[in-house]
């Protein structure tokens, strides 16, 4: 094995000598209540080992039995990737031994999975759309989980000992492994995001998981070889385990294509491997040799019965299915007249949802636009937080934007409200009631203000008399001092004009 790297090759010069060919396999945990094979309930942040039956733990003579429920998420997935399900289909034993592993198998599918044959197109930032063709989707059980204490980086060499929690054992796993990706090109790291992204968007929209990388319920192993050229055979893969954001997806294969390019450049051998991935420099490091599939000796799970699911329930499952995230974009793209860079930003920003509820609250497309992409956006930067965490909502935004509309406030006023209900003053009408920042509707105040800036700038006066209504902008900021920006400027601009002339 290549105990050492020589120097990455720049990644721009890497993607011009050579075609890059990714391959990745998603793991999302399903959000049942109980595990796949047993009724051991699982819930994220139970106690270490408290969360185990006789079957998870794999004690002598403990039987499983499938989780129907499970089943049902499986085919939903399945059929949102537009892949062909099973009429029957079994499980089988992938032997192999490590600590998380207490039955020194784990009960997976290998050549019957329950999905098979199936795409998904993926949109990248600028709206390029690459196809990834789905090989397949199966059901599986998540291992436990071992935590390595003292050492380096928390792996297991150089641990002073390690820890077994198998509350994770058992937990209902599909697995979708996409066939060779390829004629991505320079854009295979965005490909390959992307790719991961809207698979977790469809999870959330299907309801079958949280979801929520950071917590390990949506896992990519990422898969990358280099060739000569589009038309040589494909080239000896890495795979770069257990990647948990999408910006460490992207991050794993440009540093791929950089290493394993500097390999090649140098006349050595790529080795087939596993590989980890460090967060803080976006590099990976060496695992363990890749194992092939004969080397796990798969073999059928003589307790469990195949798995048939019949041709109406499926049928049933596809009429319940949701609309889809990339459907429901192109419709409210439409709906809302957005240009397309326009909706672009707001998928990418994570406004969608928040933009679709503000104008179900009442508020049009532009306006909550305007506010999700405009201020709340420079705020949620400012915070360092994600704009779905600010303590605001929709239905607030939807009232301050009828407050607006109704002249009761204006925009600059709008922005004060903000500060309130952010601060936990309440929602928009009762802090504009409290803080006193309703427009000033009554011309007695402001003819008042407006005689007192008059008789402050006597010379703006004459210009204006005598014809040049540049100079009046000035009295109606004095005003709008005056009135601590609660006066209409409209209405104030007439007033001024009328008591002028």
């Amino acid at each position: 094995m290549t105990t050492t790297t020589p120097a990455l090759v720049a990644y721009d010069d890497a993607v011009r000598r050579y075609d890059p060919v990714i391959g990745i396999e998603v793991h999302v945990e399903l959000g049942t209540r109980t595990k796949m094979f047993c009724p051991a309930e699982q819930s994220f942040g139970a106690e270490p080992n408290t969360q185990t039956t006789p079957v998870s733990l794999g004690l002598p003579g403990a039987l499983p039995v499938v989780n129907g429920t499970a089943v049902e998420y499986a085919i939903r997935i399945g059929l949102a990737l537009n892949c062909q399900i099973a009429e029957s289909c079994r499980f089988a034993r992938k032997n192999y031994f490590y600590p998380d592993v207490p039955k020194n198998f784990q009960t997976s599918q290998y050549d019957e999975p329950i999905a098979f044959e199936g795409w998904l197109d993926v949109e990248l930032d600028d709206g390029t759309v690459h196809r990834v063709e789905i090989e397949r989707a199966h059901m599986e059980e998540d291992a436990g989980k071992n935590t390595h204490v003292g050492g380096s980086a928390g792996r297991i060499h150089g641990a002073e000992y390690s820890l077994v929690d198998y509350n994770r054992a058992g937990v209902p796993l599909v697995e979708i492994v996409t066939k060779p990706i390829t004629g991505a090109g320079d854009r295979a790291p965005e490909v390959a995001r992307a790719y991961v992204q809207a698979l977790r968007d469809i999870f959330r929209v299907l309801d079958v998981s949280e979801a929520r990388m950071e917590r390990g319920n949506v896992r990519a192993d990422v898969n990358l070889s280099l060739r000569a050229t589009p038309e040589s055979p494909l080239g000896t893969r890495t795979e770069t385990k257990n990647v948990n954001s999408f910006r460490s997806v992207e991050r794993a294969v440009r540093y791929e294509i950089s290493r394993q390019a500097a390999l090649l450049d140098a006349g050595e051998t790529v080795i087939q491997e596993t590989r980890h991935f460090h967060e803080e420099d976006g590099s990976t490091s060496p695992g363990r040799v890749k194992s092939d599939a004969e080397d796990y000796r798969y073999f059928p799970e003589p307790d469990l019965v195949p798995v048939a699911p019949s041709r109406e329930w499926v049928e049933e499952i596809r009429a319940t299915l949701p609309e889809l995230p990339q459907a429901r974009r192109r419709r409210l793209h439409d709906e809302w007249g957005f240009a397309d860079a326009e909706m672009r930003d707001v998928v990418n920003a994570g406004a969608l949802d928040l933009i679709e509820a503000t104008v179900a609250a009442g508020a049009t497309p532009a306006a909550a636009r305007k506010w999700w992409m405009g201020e709340l956006a420079r705020r949620a930067k400012q915070d360092e937080v994600e704009l779905a965490d600010l303590a605001i909502t929709p239905a607030q935004i939807g009232e301050l934007q009828r407050l607006v509309d109704s002249g009761r406030i204006n925009d600059k006023i709008a922005r004060q409200v903000l500060d309130g209900v952010l601060a936990g003053e309440g929602d928009p009408e009762a802090v504009v009631v409290a803080r006193g920042l309703e427009v000033v509707s009554d011309d007695g105040p402001l003819l008042e203000a407006i005689d007192a800036a008059l008789a402050a700038q006597p010379d703006i006066v004459e210009k204006v008399r005598g014809g040049n209504q540049g100079p009046v902008g000035a009295i109606i900021g004095s005003v709008m001092k005056a009135t601590r920006g609660q006066a209409d400027a409209k209405r104030v601009r007439e007033l001024v004009l009328e008591r002028i002339g």
